[in-house]
Parts: structure tokens; C-alpha cells; sequence
């Protein structure tokens, strides 16, 4: 294998994507440099679930034979990609993690893998995730058993997205394809070292059934599938492929990538502790490190009291999603191995279900914590917060008692009330702590404005710089 300066697996997705235009490299030279690095890394982080090696090969055959034939291979041409287990790629099992689900094919890809692949981009490999995505914060599934933090084993990757948190930062992919909910792209991204975009409510088409059967109104508006990558420029380059309308999504609209630009300089509220609740010395550290970086990129930085109605929103979310849980939990509890049942159960304790007339009220609510939101940000086109308000913890502790639980869901708290109010959230490295483990931030936008944060982000890692790809230590 090569060494690291020279891999092309240690490229950015962008860098390995020009190259294949410009017939510098095969996009077959791309893909076997991945797989070599995933035989080389993959046993200790056990990231990739399934390997596509053969379909891997298959595609970049046929990417070179485009090029060969002066035909366009698509701007991410030859990029290697993971795709979390409950994203559909066609002829492979979306096992969710699940046993349940291991012969669960896949009859189409799921449209933001179509849309990758359009863009040149090849799958190498499905990517770990707690089983259903239920099972708690921590990648450990019934199937697949445990992701492991290349930066420290004994610290949980994260999740939902684990899988492929872990991946990118390892080198074994250019770019991860996962989806958020209150933070499943972000929390992973955050503790492994790479960067994350959590799109706005309609940016990206998706689909998320188990079966002809769309889901609740909760997932349905809650759940984004985004990717994750290296540098907050191979996002943008992700972000301009998955976005857009569809017609096998109508939730998707056809908004314009950027928008106008914003009045200058551009206002950033800071909220280093959302809710007032406590947030570690590191964790402030890190958002302290990027508003100066903002700062001197020219941004207008200003600390507020707090981001809008918090504990409202925090309350409203809860009880939504475990109203939608309770009908089919009786079922779905056996779906989710052993111990996988308690994180929601923990949940559940902690807030709903609620009777049919509170569940309405919901809803409502639910759009007018939105139109506080836009408010906000009319004022201050973008904030700067924390993702986790902790170091990364110990594997499982969501899932340990009511305490842990309580710790873990507190923490991610701003990841859970920008889900609730639908708007776009980009996560970005800002160095090492002295435990050397990575520190991150999130900038959260307006409604359809990934633009913004994304070119915030950017202006942060031009100054706290980028961490990836790094090698397993200690595990």
C-alpha cells in the first residue's frame, strides 16, 4: 500500500475527483486504493459493514470507459462513498443493523445514492449504525457489533452515523452518506474529526420507509440524509450533487444552492451553553477557538443569551417521536437484540407518550417553533454552537441508566432542537484537546441557506485547520 503522503485514499474527495477528469489516475486506481486501506484499517474499527468490492470495481470499470470514450464522468468521478445501513443501495440487504433485516435487498438505490452515483461517485461499502438507528447513540449493532473511535477506543465514534463518521476519518472513503435526526451526522463527525452537513427540511430527496408505508409525520419531517467528509469543501461538492427536487420525494424543492448575498458582515450569534445547562470547559474551548476564527474572517461575532424557546422545543420533540414510537414499540422492541430496547425506553420514561389531542397540539407547535427560529435568524443570519457539550463519551453510556441517558441527550441538545425547527447545520473540526481527542463546532443557517454555513465553516477550517485522515490508535 502506498504510504500516506502519497495514497490517493488520503486525498480529499475533490482532489481524487480532478485528478480522474483529467486522466491523472483511474478511477479503478481510486477504488483499489480504498479497498486497500479498508484491509488495512477496517478490522480495528469495524466501520464497513458490508464491502462492495466487486460492484466497486464493476463501476469504476465503467466510469473509465466514459472517460476513454470522451463522455463527461460526472463531478465526483471515481470518489469513493460508505452508505449508512438504512440507506438502500440497489442489490445490496439495508439490514438496519438489524437481523431482522439481513436479506432485506435493496430493489432501487435510494435517491441520494443515485444521485452520487449520477455524479461519478462510487459505493465501496454499507457503514455501521445502532440497530434501527433506536438502539441508542453509540454504533453498535445486533449484526455487526461495535464501531470503534479511531481516535480512542475506549470513546464511542458516535452515531447514528457512526459507520461512516468513522470511515471518512480513516481514509477507508472519500465521503460518508448518513442521515440526522438530532444530530446523527454532526455527533459523529464531531467526535471523529471531519466535517458533517445536516441539510434544511426539502433540500435533499430521500426515502426512509421500511416498506410501501411512509412514516410518521415525526420522521418524516425530522429525518435528513446528508454526507460527511474530510474538508468542508468536498461537503460543497456533495451538497451541489444531492440537492434539488424529485419527483420520489415531493418534500424536496427546487430552491436555488445559494441564495442572495447576505448584509455585511454577516451576524453570528455565539451560544457556547444552549439552555444554560453546563458545558464542559473543552467543548467552550472550541466554540470560543471559532468565533475567533469568524471573527477575523470578518464576520460580525456576538455571544446572546440563548437560541429560541430550548426547553420547549426539547419537550415537543420528545414527546413527538415517542407518541409515534408507542404504537409499534411492542414489536420493534424484539427487532433490537439484546440491551438494544433501552436507550428509547429510557426515553420513553423521560417524556410521552401523549393522548391524541396533545400529539395535534404538537404538530402546531412544531411550525410556530419554526417561525420563532426564522425570526431569530432574520437577525442573526447564523449561530455558532456546540454539537455535544462533552468530550466524546464512553460507549453506551445512553443506554446505562436514567443518568446516562439524561447526560447524553442533554448534551446533544442543540442538535436536537435545529432538527425539531427543520434548518440546515454544518459541523466542523477546531483542533485537538489536550487529551487528544477532536473538538468540534456546528453553524446553523436559515431555511435553504447551506450556503452560508457551509462558507462559514470553511472559514474556520482555513483556521483551526483539518485533522484527517488519521490511523486507528490504540485499538
Amino acid at each position: 500500500m502506498d504510504s500516506t503522503e502519497n495514497a490517493w485514499w488520503a486525498r480529499t474527495a475533490q482532489a481524487q475527483a480532478a485528478a480522474v477528469r483529467r486522466r491523472e489516475v483511474s478511477a479503478a486506481e481510486i477504488v483499489e486504493s480504498h479497498l486497500a486501506r479498508i484491509t488495512a484499517v477496517g478490522p480495528a474499527v469495524n466501520a464497513v459493514t458490508q464491502l462492495l468490492a466487486d460492484g466497486a470495481r464493476a463501476s469504476a470499470a465503467e466510469l473509465d470507459r466514459r472517460i476513454a470514450d470522451g463522455r463527461d464522468p460526472g463531478p465526483l468521478a471515481g470518489v469513493c462513498f460508505t452508505v449508512k445501513e438504512s440507506i438502500g443501495i440497489r442489490g445490496v440487504p439495508t439490514t438496519h443493523g438489524a437481523e431482522r433485516f439481513k436479506d432485506f435487498t435493496a430493489p432501487a438505490d435510494a435517491p441520494p445514492v443515485a444521485r452520487l452515483r449520477a455524479a461519478g461517485a462510487i459505493p465501496v461499502g454499507h457503514s455501521n449504525m445502532p440497530t434501527l438507528t433506536l438502539a441508542g447513540v453509540h454504533s453498535r449493532s445486533e449484526l455487526f457489533g461495535d464501531t470503534v473511535n479511531p481516535w480512542h477506543p475506549g470513546r464511542t465514534p458516535g452515531g447514528s452515523s457512526g459507520g461512516d463518521a468513522v470511515a471518512v476519518a480513516c481514509g477507508m472513503a472519500g465521503l460518508g452518506l448518513g442521515n440526522d435526526a438530532g444530530g446523527s451526522v454532526r455527533v459523529p463527525a464531531s467526535f471523529c474529526g471531519v466535517a458533517a452537513l445536516k441539510p434544511g427540511s426539502g433540500r435533499f430527496p430521500a426515502d426512509h420507509r421500511l416498506g410501501p408505508d411512509d412514516p410518521a409525520y415525526g420522521s418524516q419531517s425530522l429525518v435528513v440524509d446528508g454526507p460527511l467528509a474530510r474538508t468542508v469543501a468536498d461537503l460543497r461538492a456533495a451538497f451541489d450533487v444531492l440537492a434539488g427536487a424529485d419527483p420520489s420525494d415531493p418534500r424536496a424543492v427546487p430552491v436555488p444552492l445559494r441564495g442572495e448575498p447576505p448584509e455585511r458582515p454577516v451576524r453570528v450569534a455565539v451560544v457556547a451553553d444552549p439552555g444554560g445547562t453546563g458545558v464542559h470547559p473543552t467543548v467552550r474551548g472550541a466554540v470560543l477557538r471559532a468565533a475567533d476564527a469568524l471573527r477575523e474572517a470578518g464576520y460580525a461575532v456576538e455571544e446572546v443569551a440563548d437560541v429560541p424557546r430550548l426547553n420547549e422545543t426539547l419537550d415537543a420533540y420528545g414527546a413527538l417521536v415517542m407518541t409515534e414510537f408507542a404504537p409499534s414499540w411492542p414489536v420493534v422492541r424484539t427487532l433490537l437484540g439484546e440491551a438494544g430496547h433501552r436507550y428509547i425506553e429510557l426515553g420513553m420514561a423521560k417524556r410521552g407518550p401523549v393522548d391524541g389531542p396533545e400529539y395535534l397540539r404538537l404538530t402546531g407547535l412544531h411550525l410556530n417553533i419554526r417561525r420563532s427560529w426564522a425570526q431569530f435568524l432574520e437577525r442573526y443570519p447564523l449561530v455558532l454552537g456546540p454539537v455535544f457539550t462533552e468530550p466524546p463519551v464512553e460507549p453506551g453510556l445512553e443506554s446505562r441508566d436514567a443518568a446516562g441517558h439524561e447526560r447524553v441527550t442533554g448534551a446533544m441538545r442543540l442538535c436536537s432542537a435545529t432538527s425539531f425547527a427543520g434548518l440546515p447545520a454544518v459541523a466542523v473540526p477546531t483542533g485537538l484537546a489536550d487529551d487528544g481527542l477532536p473538538t468540534g463546532v456546528q453553524l446553523i443557517g436559515r431555511a435553504y441557506r447551506e450556503d452560508l454555513c457551509l462558507d462559514a465553516a470553511e472559514e474556520v477550517e482555513r483556521r483551526l485547520g483539518v485533522l484527517t485522515p488519521t490511523d486507528p490508535r490504540g485499538a
